[in-house]
């Protein structure tokens, strides 16, 4: 029920339209208790009385009393539905909000599809427990307290044959609440393991062709949509018998009420009119009995998906602004890394003794074979992750001393596989500088030796890219990004080169742009090409986690160690490798 609190929370700020429709709904629930009474004054004005003037003003009434609880029950309606709404529309951007917080080991962790399902499912659980059900629970309330108390009014004998149900009616609800509960939790489990597995068909269609597995992925999709409709067919089987096993409870009782009563009617102890007024009080008792049993077990199901969304609603970012840190002044690119250590697991360490120092405007090719932990470290100068030992410092200020989104504002970042959104041109290079004019946008393009292609591009800069850019080139795609890194005007560039898979025209044109890119900025780039190599000011070795050698080009030929032997590998490659054409 803790879950359940928080989730009430949010309730809070639309709190003047819950107490309207909380009037509302005492106020239909009250016309609904008073009705009974009006019926038993028509029959008995029929059927002892046989008073047509009374009949006729009765009948008016319950009329106006059919009128106002019609008013009252739409705009509690109106006014709860709104409500629920609303509220679900402020969660789900509280859960977004708070996934974009999270560092990115989280998403490293979690498949898509999982977080997804969370998203979408979970919180669509939880929609029918915000207002409906606390709404749904003050109804009946005054329905069986209301009626309780007239009946026993009435006749006490009959009241205790209809309340001698209530303890069977929640033992049913509670034993059968608790399994739904538990089903609930594994189908929702289920689910986000069918719908992981679309969003990764989807992502990679083109593999799943390439390779003919379209039939293994249909065996893996049934798989797990089968094995969802396992535990599904359990809560039906469940649920099927609990919902008749109410009616048979509520039926049998109506049944003796109708025999009981009878016989009172028969022996002059009651009117007609009170045994009609008694069964109808009775059927609302009854409704508010087998109402809160299924109320209990909608309870349990929405519990169940409310633990998996908290769950990621605990978490806390592991790269986070710590208490104190201070706003990040302008860089001016000055960069020093001070015994630097870092794993991702215990038992492999990825990073061990990092000490470098990097001035000013200066370019860095990180070089290594695969494994070395080139990645990783652009991970940590880029604060996605923090050291587990060492700092690394900017300008002579640790990083971890900095309030993270000022750092961020002043770096630029090139991943080795270009993400563009699937909106169109310029929405993807503005996204460095929204406010930016249309003439800078066209400025960060031309400089990345974009321009020309976008204009010939069906819509120009309003062509849209397709998911992930998908419509684009390989090189054309990083030359859009390249744009965005211009536009952001950034002090410090982490660059993962991408041009390994471009022709010789494409490369030509990105380098150009990286050039441009690179000027006056401290730049780290993971090296694939070797005119790269050249250009750097210093090159940083790495090899299982360690600095092995640094230096420039000329320096570290001379040593010849393992820069020189990954160089001249590397000039091997190239020179039996034919010329690809760009993609």
């Amino acid at each position: 029920m803790k879950n359940y609190k928080r989730i009430l929370a949010f309730l809070a700020p639309y709190k003047s339209a819950l107490l309207a429709g909380s009037l509302c709904l005492v106020a239909a629930s009250l016309t609904n208790l008073a009705v009974p009474i009006f019926i038993k004054r028509l029959v008995d004005a029929v059927m002892v009385h046989k008073n047509l003037a009374a009949l006729n003003g009765i009948a008016a009434a319950i009329a106006g009393l059919f009128l106002a609880q019609l008013v009252f029950s739409a705009a509690h309606n109106y006014l709860f539905d709104y409500t629920e709404k609303r509220v679900m529309t402020d969660f789900r951007k509280t859960f977004f909000k708070h996934l974009q917080t999270l560092s990115v080991s989280f998403y490293v962790k979690r498949r898509t599809g999982e977080i997804v399902s969370r998203m979408t499912n979970d919180v669509s659980t939880l929609e029918n427990i915000v207002t409906d059900l606390p709404a749904t629970a003050l109804q009946q309330s005054i329905r069986l307290l209301g009626g309780i108390v007239i009946i026993v009014y009435m006749n006490w004998k009959l009241t205790f044959m209809v309340l001698a149900l209530s303890p069977v009616l929640v033992l049913f609800a509670r034993t059968f609440g608790r399994r739904l509960k538990r089903l609930s939790t594994e189908i929702q489990d289920k689910l986000a393991v069918s719908t992981t597995i679309l969003e990764e068909n989807i992502s990679c269609v083109q593999v799943v062709k390439s390779f003919v597995r379209e039939p293994y992925e249909y065996e893996r999709f049934a798989g797990a949509v089968e094995n969802g409709f396992a535990s599904a067919k359990k809560r039906i089987r469940i649920a099927s018998f609990f919902g008749p096993s109410i009616g048979f409870i509520a039926f049998t009782a109506s049944l003796l009420l109708l025999w009981y009563g009878g016989r009172e009617v028969i022996a002059g102890a009651i009117s007609p009119g009170d045994l009609i007024a008694f069964i109808l009080y009775a059927t609302i008792i009854a409704g508010p009995m087998g109402s809160f049993a299924r109320m209990f077990t909608r309870l349990q199901e929405g519990l169940g998906a409310s633990r998996r969304i908290f769950e990621i609603l605990d978490l806390r970012p592991e790269v986070a602004d710590e208490p104190g840190a201070v706003p990040m002044p302008t860089i001016e690119g000055r960069v020093e890394a001070r015994g630097l250590r870092f794993h991702y697991r215990e038992d492999q360490e990825v990073l061990r003794g990092i000490d470098f120092a990097v001035a000013p405007g200066e370019m860095v090719a990180l070089v290594g074979p695969s494994g070395a932990g080139k990645s990783t470290l652009v991970q940590l100068l880029h604060r996605f992750y923090d050291p587990c030992s060492g700092e690394i410092l900017v300008d002579g200020m640790p990083l971890k001393s900095v309030r993270k989104a000022g750092y961020w504002r002043q770096i630029g970042l090139v991943p080795q596989e270009t993400l563009l959104f699937g909106g169109t041109i310029e929405e993807n290079i503005r996204y460095a500088k929204i406010d930016a004019s249309s003439e800078e946008l066209t400025e960060a393009a031309r400089a990345a030796n974009a321009h020309d292609f976008i204009m010939k591009c069906p819509d120009g800069y309003k062509t849209v890219v397709g998911e992930k850019g998908i419509r684009l080139s390989a090189g054309q795609r990083q030359r859009i990004a390249i744009a965005r890194a211009i536009l952001k005007n950034p002090r410090i560039l982490i660059l993962d080169e991408a041009t390994s898979a471009l022709d010789n025209e494409s490369e030509m044109l990105i380098q150009e742009a990286l050039a441009r890119l690179m000027k006056g900025r401290t730049a780290f780039v993971i090296a694939h090409r070797l005119s790269t190599i050249h250009n750097a000011d210093k090159i940083v070795v790495l090899d299982q986690g360690e600095i092995v050698e640094t230096g420039n080009h000329r320096e570290l030929m001379e040593k010849r160690g393992l820069y020189h032997y990954l160089y001249t590998l590397k000039t091997l490659q190239i020179s039996h490798t034919p010329k690809e054409p760009e993609a």
